[in-house]
């Protein structure tokens, strides 16, 4: 016989796995200026550190050197990396745990890794920040990274790699960079 304490009906607490919101875009249309906007906005959201194996701008990344970087990837920490314009980028794998608890974060990546995020990360929201030819090269000349040649392989690049699918959200960043944050905030909705 079985009496009302052979049976438990526990409610298990389910989190909802956090959103990554993967901003990709041609160099230069203000992805970096959008999210440092967005994330004063929103205390909800990460923005994730990426590892560049460059020398760091206004601390908007990790610096490391090419060897360590090889040796970051080789034993696994990477979520997310990518080679781009002779530099290696990459999100660490840490990032895992803040999305399985439910923290939804923001990464500045590579229209090149937008199919392995959708693959493995789900759920992702891709937000395509695009600006006028003749703003990218303005905007590029005026940060002093690249050489000429440089420029016009960036802007060249930018036309072939523009992610399509019903998870993008193009984000137009060429006006004001208020125009751009609210268009940008708008997205992330």
């Amino acid at each position: 016989m079985l009496d009302d304490t052979s049976f438990c009906f526990c409610e298990a607490t389910v989190t909802a796995r956090g959103t990554l919101y993967l901003v990709v875009g041609p160099s230069g249309a203000g992805k970096d200026s959008l999210i440092s906007a967005a994330a004063q906005h929103r205390a909800d959201l990460w923005v994730a550190p990426r590892m560049i194996t460059r020398e760091p701008v206004d601390n908007e990344h990790i610096e490391i050197s090419a060897e360590e970087f090889n040796d970051l990837k080789r034993q696994g920490h990477f979520l997310l990396n990518w080679d781009a314009h002779g530099l290696r980028y990459g999100i660490s794998r840490d990032l895992l745990d803040k999305l399985e608890a439910g923290q939804s974060i923001i990464v500045n990546g590579s229209r090149s890794i937008v199919q392995e995020a959708r693959e493995d990360l789900a759920p992702v929201k891709i937000i395509h920040v695009v600006a006028p030819v003749d703003q990218l090269t303005r905007r590029l000349r005026e940060r002093g990274r690249e050489d000429e040649y440089e420029i016009e392989n960036r802007i060249g690049r930018s036309a072939r790699l523009a992610p399509r699918g019903p998870d993008v959200i193009t984000v137009d960043n060429s006006g004001t960079l208020e125009e751009g944050v609210t268009a940008f905030l708008a997205a992330l909705e």
